[in-house]
C-alpha cells in the first residue's frame, strides 16, 4: 500500500480531486465522512457533543447540527479543543481500522483530510498531496457557494497558512484554473503516484 494524504484549505476543490484520483483507481479513505459516522445518534461522541455543548448543537431530528456547532467553536479554543477530544479518538481509530485493512494490498490508498497536517496524520503517510490555489481564486468559489466573503476569509485565516502547507508537501496540485486544468494536474500527480507505488512494491528500479 502506498499510503497518500490529501488535504487543502476550505474551498479548494480537495473532494474534487479526491473524486478524480477514485475515478484512477485509488481507494478513498474519507476523514470528513468518518467525521460524521462517529457523531451519528446513539454513538458515545454524539452523547457527549449533546452533554457538553446543548440541544442548540443539535437538528430537530437529534443529528448532529454541523453548521451550527461550527460557529460554537469557530474562534473558541477552549471549545474548539474540546470538540477535538471527544470526535478525534473515535475518528483515528477508525481510520486506522480502515488503513490497516488496506496495509497489505497493492494500492494507492488516499487518506482525505482536511486536518491532515494540524491532527499529525501527516506524519504517517508515504505522500502528502496538497491541493492549492491563491486565496482571492479560494474566496471567490466560497462566495459562489453562498458565503460572505468577510466569512470566506476569516475561515481561510483560521486554518493553516498556503505556504505551511505547500512547505509540507510532496507533491502540489494546482487547483486555480479550470477543471479540464485541475484534471491534467491529477493525471500527472497520479503518475507520480503509480512510480511510487511501483517503486514500493519492488517493480521498478
Amino acid at each position: 500500500m502506498l499510503l497518500v494524504g490529501l488535504t487543502g484549505g476550505i474551498g479548494s476543490g480537495k473532494s474534487t480531486v479526491s473524486a478524480m484520483l477514485a475515478e484512477r483507481g485509488a481507494e478513498i479513505v474519507d476523514a470528513d465522512q468518518i467525521a460524521r459516522e462517529v457523531v451519528l445518534p446513539g454513538e458515545p461522541a454524539w452523547h457527549k457533543i449533546r452533554e457538553h455543548f446543548g440541544q442548540g448543537a443539535l437538528l430537530p431530528d437529534g443529528s448532529i447540527d454541523r453548521k451550527a456547532l461550527a460557529e460554537v467553536v469557530f474562534g473558541d479554543e477552549a471549545k474548539l479543543g474540546l470538540l477535538n477530544e471527544i470526535t478525534h479518538p473515535p475518528m483515528f481509530e477508525r481510520i486506522a481500522d480502515r488503513l490497516e485493512a488496506a496495509r497489505d494490498r497493492e494500492a494507492v490508498v488516499v487518506l482525505d483530510a482536511a486536518l491532515l497536517i494540524e491532527t499529525g496524520l501527516a506524519r504517517r503517510v508515504d505522500v502528502l498531496l496538497v491541493v492549492d490555489l491563491p486565496e482571492e481564486v479560494q474566496v471567490r468559489r466560497l462566495e459562489a457557494k453562498g458565503m460572505p466573503a468577510e466569512q470566506a476569509r476569516a475561515r481561510i485565516a483560521a486554518q493553516l497558512s498556503r505556504e505551511e502547507r505547500k512547505g509540507r508537501a510532496d507533491l502540489v496540485i494546482d487547483n486555480s484554473g479550470s477543471v479540464e486544468d485541475l484534471a491534467r494536474e491529477v493525471e500527472e500527480a497520479w503518475t507520480e503516484l503509480e512510480r511510487r507505488l511501483a517503486k514500493q512494491c519492488g517493480r521498478a528500479g
